[in-house]
């Protein structure tokens, strides 16, 4: 008898988890909800894994996250909502309906002619599932998503049918019109839903900048918040030796600072 394959060697493991008589206690009472969490968080390793050029790290993850879906179908078959079989083929057919050049036999000369045909049927499907028959442009565009990452889906998604800056110097007035409005703000006493608005537009106007650049702002935030660690961790040893944060001024912090930032050019 031939030995079972990876993935179904996986699904019967899963199976067996859940066995409601010789089964894990803990998978027996997960649920969608109360996996959604650890869902996200298996994606934020495998992004972790990546940045870091962590090949190995990265199959390991990769299989976490693997293991997600799985349980996700043995709970759904369980409920008689839909198995792994079904995910496989509705990933399947999409993928072969959202890629006509490939499977149909249509023509694309360029990335940006694909993408632009991507979005295409993208909208075509929102219509389809539309249950008020309107398709909004921004419709489909997950709560979910982090903020920032939302925030750039949003904007490109607008930036499609015209609703943008020509150029980036509109982009940094605009930055530069939402801080003058922070500053307003912080000249009264603060109320902290406006000041929680002006900031939230300064971010928004942010992501812009960084849409307009190219650049992913959930990346550079990300790799801005390693720097900061980096960087802190120097100032932290630095100091020690002085007898900590407690014993050190403002200056000789910012002297610990600067040493990490100028240690950085050398590395």
């Amino acid at each position: 008898m031939p030995s079972p394959s990876p993935i179904d060697e996986l699904l019967h493991i899963m199976q067996r988890l859940r066995d409601p008589e010789s089964g894990c206690p803990w998978d027996q009472q997960q649920t969608f909800r109360s996996l959604s969490p650890y869902t996200l968080e298996e994606a934020y390793e495998v992004a972790e894994a990546i940045e870091n050029d962590a090949g190995n790290e990265l199959a390991d993850e990769l299989g976490d996250l693997l293991f997600q879906v799985v349980f996700y179908a043995q709970i759904a078959e369980e409920e008689g909502i839909f198995d792994f079989a079904r995910i496989c083929r509705n990933i399947s057919d999409k993928l072969v309906r959202r890629h006509p050049h490939v499977f149909a036999g249509e023509k694309v000369v360029s990335v940006a002619e694909q993408a632009e045909a991507w979005e295409r049927l993208k909208a075509h499907e929102r219509a389809e599932k539309s249950v008020t028959g309107k398709n909004r442009i921004l419709d489909g565009i997950s709560q979910a998503l982090p903020a920032l990452t939302r925030a750039l889906k949003l904007q490109k998604r607008a930036a499609r049918v015209g609703f943008d800056w020509p150029d980036i110097q509109g982009v940094l007035a605009k930055i530069q019109e939402e801080i003058a409005e922070v500053e307003a703000e912080l000249e009264e006493p603060v109320v902290a839903d406006r000041m929680q608005h002006e900031i939230g537009d300064l971010l928004f106007a942010v992501v812009n900048l960084a849409r307009h650049t190219g650049m992913d702002p959930e990346t550079a935030l990300r790799a801005a918040n390693r720097r900061f660690e980096s960087r802190f961790a120097h100032v932290e040893d630095a100091l020690n030796t002085q007898g900590g944060f407690a014993q050190a001024s403002l200056d000789e912090m910012e002297v610990a600072w600067q040493g990490a930032k100028e240690s950085e050019k050398h590395n």
